[in-house]
Parts: structure tokens; C-alpha cells; sequence
């Protein structure tokens, strides 16, 4: 049974979450980082599905060596170097768009529980 926090004027917890999901920052927040990560995973896996098909069925055209090196040995890399380049990216992406808008969400809610 939940206590009822009213008759001593605190709210519950679970209010003030709802009240700040409701707010403007919380939805822009969670707008901005759906608009960034929707994209970024799906081109990524569009990538990693690309390689490994490549991997299955086009072992011959795996197997050319472009300056030596099998493609495949580039491509494989390549993972690698898209992995650490969204990595990058998501942590300027969040520097400048979220962070600020999470902050602003954060001085709300610590302003709420006190």
C-alpha cells in the first residue's frame, strides 16, 4: 500500500517524475536524443548487416587485396573506426544539445524535491 504523502504536504516520488515529463525541457530533451540515436543505430547496424552478408555470400569479392591488404581485413576495421567515430560524435552530440537541456531538467527536479 503507498502511504499518502498529502496529509503531511510532501508529494510522491512518482509525481514528480510524471510532472517533469510533462515538462518542455524533459520532451525536447528526449526529442533531440531520439533524433541522434534513431539514426545513428539504424545506419550502424545498416553497416555492421552490410559487412556481415558480404562476409557470407561474397567471399570473392572479400578476397581482392587493395593495396595489399584483403578487403575484408578493411572492412573489419572499418567496424572499428565507425564504432570509435560514433562514439565521438554522440559525446559532442551530447555536450551541446543535451547536456544543456539536461541540466536545465536536473535544476528542476532538485528544486521540486526540496
Amino acid at each position: 500500500m503507498r502511504p499518502d504523502h498529502t496529509r503531511t504536504g510532501e508529494r510522491a516520488a512518482g509525481d514528480v517524475w510524471v510532472d517533469a515529463a510533462a515538462t518542455p525541457d524533459f520532451t525536447r530533451l528526449r526529442s533531440s536524443l531520439l533524433r541522434f540515436v534513431v539514426p545513428a543505430t539504424v545506419l550502424f547496424l545498416a553497416w555492421f548487416l552490410c559487412y556481415l552478408v558480404l562476409n557470407a555470400w561474397y567471399k570473392d569479392l572479400l578476397s581482392l587485396r587493395p593495396g595489399g591488404i584483403p578487403l575484408v581485413l578493411l572492412l573489419a576495421a572499418g567496424q572499428f573506426v565507425s564504432t570509435f567515430a560514433l562514439t565521438a560524435a554522440y559525446n559532442r552530440y551530447a555536450r551541446r544539445r543535451l547536456d544543456p537541456l539536461a541540466g536545465r531538467v536536473r535544476a528542476r527536479l532538485e528544486g521540486a524535491s526540496s
